[in-house]
């Protein structure tokens, strides 16, 4: 079970996340970006208890950020659009 949590790391959202969580039933997570579509897909079935029909993916590269005379970068990062079953729900504002 510990390495589903290390799949999937957090639920990203934003207002566009929350748009497709409306209409398309399709929510957004930061994942690890050596994870593979197929993991993704067995790891948000293990932590939330859905049926998942579909995942796609994309790596952000980090950006460089200056802070007075030293540069610094934002590591790389992967983010995968999870489409859930119709009827299938994830509660993702359930401790709040």
């Amino acid at each position: 079970m510990q390495r589903v949590h290390k799949i999937v790391r957090r639920p990203l959202t934003t207002e566009k996340s929350a748009r497709q969580q409306g209409s398309g039933n399709q929510y957004s997570f930061e994942v690890d970006p050596r994870a593979t579509k197929p993991e993704i897909a067995d790891a948000v079935e293990r932590l939330f208890g859905v049926t998942v029909l579909r995942v796609r993916t994309m790596s952000a590269m980090g950006k460089v950020k200056r802070m007075g005379r030293f540069a610094g970068r934002r590591p790389d990062w992967k983010k995968a659009l999870v489409t859930l079953k119709a009827g299938d729900e994830i509660q993702v504002y359930e401790n709040i």
